[in-house]
This record gives structure tokens, C-alpha cells and sequence, in this order.
């Protein structure tokens, strides 16, 4: 018989719970439970690093505001006063603090779920508004300059072109990228299966005839590696998210693009507002974007469409003046 593990589960917790009194569960121990079913519910890796770097700037905060860390004993006042702390004292964006109040409203309702707290103190906590900025977009040219900077007498060159020219294809998110391996490719279909998704909902992407040629290009470059990752350095082993986004950024340096973040997010943008002009339907770009509502989607049609643009001239008050 294997050996029995000394800690127990939430679930095996809770057996014991009409024993154990609420306050007995402090930070850590409650932290430790939240991480252990993140990977029980098969959450994505940088999901579980960013709940692990988010709360423990919060356990940090509550202590430098001198507010008890213990789980149970944390108000919603307290929260409050933790989001005043991060705006007044620490001058983070709304962007930021909504971030970090994620994660924490992520933990809270995990612990009143599974009854380790009496009172959910994020009940009632929702995130701020924050005006909605204008999305950047690369222009034609900028692209044009970003696909000119690979060097194509290298493999990483190579290699990075390929990355280039399917970012723009297909608009997908860097992690879905990185997790595409070599048999995802369905060469008859000029598809792509995408696994890495945030939602957990496998997609299929669709190519056309230049992006596979290019595919086929790199494949023979890229040969024979240990690893079934599609995108690999040059030491054959998984090209990281970290590493993916350091390229980009260097491409859009070197190709001197000014006045727009040189990202796989920006060029996923830049993919949404190509297909709008050029005719995609709202339920079309949801699909292939990968999106699981279509709030998105219809920022990119309101921003991008054409026929919005066309019918302005028809409806424009300033016509009729």
C-alpha cells in the first residue's frame, strides 16, 4: 500500500470542519489549499503563478496596513482599504489594482465555497471602472517593417518570421502559440488546433496557402527535436512565452516602430481590425479569436467596420446643417 500523504485536501478538510473553528485557518494555510485546487481544477501554469504573485502582494499590503491576515477575520471594509492603498499610496492604474483584484476575489470565494470562512468579505466588491482607451493597432507599413526585421539567414531569423506571419493570420494569443506542437497542423484542412486556450476550449484556426508554404519552410529547417513543440530555440527546446514576447518587442525596435506597444496582443488587434475591414462576420471573428463573449468582438466591429464608417456619411447631423 502507498504511502498516505500527511496533509490534507480541502475535501478532506471539510470532514473535519464542524470541529475546526474558522479563525484556526490563517493565510498560508488557506493559500496553500486555493494553489493545490488551482491544480486540481487543471489551471494553466502562468494562471497559478499570477494567483500566487497577486496574493501574496495582498498578504503583504494587509500587513503593511497592519489589518490580521487571518482569512476569516478580513472584512469587506478591509478590502476597501486595501484598494485605497493600492490607488492613493501606491499609484497603481485601475488596470493594475482590477488585476490584483481578481485574484482576490478568486481566493475569497474559494474559501467561502468550501465554508473554510463564515462571510465572503468580496461579496459586494467589484472591480472599478476604468475608461476604455482606444486599442492599438499596427498600420499596413508598420507590418510591413515588422515582417522585413527577422533575419532570414538565420534560424532564428526563420523562425521568427514564421511566428510573425501566424500571429497575423490567425490573431491568437502567445500562450496558444507556444502550446501548438507539430501534429496540430492539419495540412489537408490548412488548420490549426489550438489547445493552450484561455477557456480551456480547443479551437480549430484556419490558414491560407502562404502560411503554409512558409510552415513547410520551417519544418525542414527545424528538423528532427526531442520536443513535439512547434516554435523551438536553438538548443531545441520549447520557445517560452517569455522568450516569444522578448522577440517581438526586439523586432519592433529594430524595424524602429514608434507610437504603438510592439506585442503578440498588438498584432492580435491588428488581426481583428484586418478581418472587420475586410468583411468578417462578429460570430466568424469570435470563433477564430477565441473569445467566449462577443463584448470583444463588437468593440473590434464598432471601431473597424467599414459599413459604420459608410453609413456616418447618410446619418451625420452636420449633413443636414
Amino acid at each position: 500500500m502507498a504511502r498516505r500523504r500527511n496533509d490534507l485536501t480541502h475535501t478532506e478538510l471539510k470532514v473535519v470542519a464542524a470541529d475546526i473553528i474558522p479563525d484556526r485557518f490563517d493565510f498560508d494555510e488557506l493559500f496553500k489549499l486555493f494553489l493545490q485546487d488551482a491544480n486540481l481544477r487543471n489551471l494553466r501554469s502562468h494562471t497559478i503563478t499570477y494567483y500566487q504573485n497577486e496574493l501574496l502582494s495582498f498578504r503583504k499590503a494587509l500587513n503593511e496596513l497592519e489589518i490580521d491576515t487571518t482569512p476569516a477575520k478580513i472584512t469587506t471594509e478591509h478590502i476597501n482599504e486595501f484598494i485605497a492603498y493600492l490607488k492613493d499610496v501606491k499609484g497603481l492604474k485601475i488596470v493594475s489594482i482590477n488585476t490584483r483584484l481578481r485574484a482576490v476575489r478568486a481566493f475569497f470565494n474559494f474559501a467561502y465555497k468550501h465554508e473554510y470562512i463564515a462571510k465572503n468579505p468580496c461579496n459586494t466588491v467589484k472591480l472599478l471602472r476604468e475608461r476604455r482607451k482606444v486599442i492599438e493597432t499596427f498600420t499596413r507599413d508598420q507590418i510591413n517593417k515588422l515582417l522585413n526585421a527577422p533575419d532570414l539567414k538565420t534560424f532564428t531569423g526563420v523562425r521568427d518570421y514564421t511566428i510573425l506571419l501566424i500571429l497575423l493570420e490567425t490573431g491568437i494569443r502567445a500562450s496558444e502559440l507556444i502550446g501548438i506542437e507539430t501534429d496540430d497542423i492539419q495540412w489537408e484542412d490548412s488548420m490549426i488546433l489550438i489547445r493552450n486556450t484561455k477557456g480551456h476550449r480547443e479551437r480549430l484556426v484556419p490558414f491560407q496557402s502562404k502560411m503554409k508554404t512558409q510552415l513547410k519552410k520551417y519544418l525542414k529547417i527545424r528538423g528532427q527535436c526531442e520536443t513535439d513543440a512547434l516554435f523551438v530555440t536553438i538548443d531545441g527546446t520549447p520557445l517560452s512565452k517569455r522568450q516569444l514576447q522578448n522577440r517581438v518587442t526586439y523586432y519592433g525596435e529594430k524595424a524602429k516602430i514608434k507610437n504603438v506597444r510592439c506585442s503578440c496582443h498588438t498584432i492580435r488587434h491588428t488581426f481583428a481590425k484586418f478581418c472587420v475591414k475586410q468583411g468578417a462576420g462578429i460570430f466568424e471573428l469570435q470563433q477564430i479569436l477565441g473569445h467566449t463573449s462577443m463584448e470583444m468582438v463588437r468593440i473590434y466591429v464598432n471601431l473597424y467596420s467599414d459599413d459604420v464608417k459608410e453609413k456616418h456619411k447618410n446619418f451625420s447631423p452636420l449633413k443636414y446643417l
